[in-house]
């Protein structure tokens, strides 16, 4: 069966924006949330569509390749092993992400139901982390080291969060239940976890003095990454088994990574494309002459044909920036910028009165042409 149009499961415009999107999201996934229709098999799968389509379009380099190649761009098949996109994550983490944890915690309480046993063990938590990386290695690819603080296994009570020797009691706040009710705006009563024992109504005699009971450290990491080349600012990588670790002895959360691409001294960057703007002397526009170029892979020679006019656009195929999701190379186009001499001195300046009296309209049909359509503004 083929997927549908994004844009179309959360019903907004291509042109939508991010709160628009967040907006239409928000609303569809409270109708069509499993705990309020259970049982309802076509509810769950379009609460599954519509985790999918938010992850693709709240991003915007997600989007960007949604809007290039539709599904193909998340296709592992048509991607032939290309960097990037890493997989659809749990419809139900995105929603929790979306709510936010305090309103995720009622809505759970509001629907009867909560999905995570606090006995058992619990993946981590996911981490952000912003780095700015130079336009070369963001348009190459490179490899960076960073060192950031996260919770990690304590190494004194293994993660149980007790000393040795310490057993476990009833926790004091709930009485055991594992609940507490608290009052919603006056007049709802709700039960919401146990801030305390985390849901298992038991708690330690003795908290570990190394981690304070919490089962984890905070401690530096060091964390290899490797940039695909083509990334740009606003690319979210993510950095497997990196986040947080578990408790209890679950899986570790992810690590995401946003970039930030420090601008270049020459080159501008669309997308893909490439823009330089290069200075040339009247003398090489007028005559005609080979003119170097940079570009990312060194330089090259482009020919300028007599009478190149400021602002004219030489585009080089393929000289551009190699697309991120394996899709080739963008372009370089350069701008002519005829660069007007000063500082003349007498002998220059003379050589300059002498070419003017040589000219007439034939040599600048431009000027003549704008001044012929100035004189017919006041007839």
């Amino acid at each position: 069966m083929a997927k549908r149009d994004y844009y179309e499961v959360l019903g907004v415009n291509r042109d939508a924006d991010s709160e628009e999107i967040k907006k239409a999201y928000r609303k569809l996934a409270l109708k069509y949330h499993p705990d309020r229709n259970p049982g309802d098999k076509n509810a769950e799968e379009q609460f599954k569509e519509l985790g999918q389509a938010y992850e693709v379009l709240s991003e915007p380099q997600n989007r960007a390749a949604y809007d290039r190649y539709g599904h193909a761009a998340f296709d592992p098949r048509a991607r032939a092993g290309a960097p990037g996109y890493g997989g659809f994550h749990d419809p139900f983490e995105i929603f929790r992400d979306v709510f936010g944890g305090g309103m995720g915690s009622i809505l759970d309480d509001l629907f009867g139901a909560g999905r995570h046993d606090p006995t058992q063990p619990q993946r981590g938590e996911d981490l952000r982390y912003d780095l700015e990386i130079a336009f070369a290695e963001a348009t190459h690819g490179c490899e960076k080291e960073i060192t950031i603080p996260k919770l990690e296994t304590c190494d004194a009570c293994h993660g149980s969060g007790a000393e040795a020797g310490s057993k476990l009691k009833a926790c004091p706040t709930c009485g055991g239940h594992g609940q507490v009710r608290r009052s919603l705006a006056g007049f709802i009563n709700i039960a919401e976890t146990c801030p305390r024992c985390g849901g298992s109504g038991r708690v330690v005699e003795r908290p570990c003095r190394s981690c304070r009971g919490e089962g984890r450290r905070q401690q530096p990491a060091k964390i290899k990454l490797r940039m695909p080349p083509g990334v740009d600012s606003g690319a979210r990588l993510r950095s497997v088994g990196n986040g947080q670790s578990g408790l209890r002895g679950g899986p570790p959360g992810d690590l995401y990574v946003v970039l930030h691409v420090k601008p270049h001294e020459i080159f501008q960057r669309d997308g893909d494309d490439l823009l330089c703007e290069v200075p040339v002397s009247f003398a090489q526009a007028a005559l005609g002459a080979d003119v170097q170029i940079p570009t990312l892979n060194g330089k090259t020679l482009i020919k300028i044909p007599p009478g190149t006019q400021p602002g004219t656009l030489f585009r080089l195929k393929g000289k551009g920036v190699k697309n991120v999701q394996g899709y080739g190379w963008g372009d370089l186009h350069v701008r002519i910028n005829v660069e007007v001499p000063t500082h003349l001195n007498t002998a220059q300046k003379a050589k300059l009165q002498e070419f003017a009296s040589l000219c007439d309209d034939r040599v600048n049909p431009i000027s003549r042409s704008f001044f012929e359509k100035a004189k017919n503004l006041f007839r």
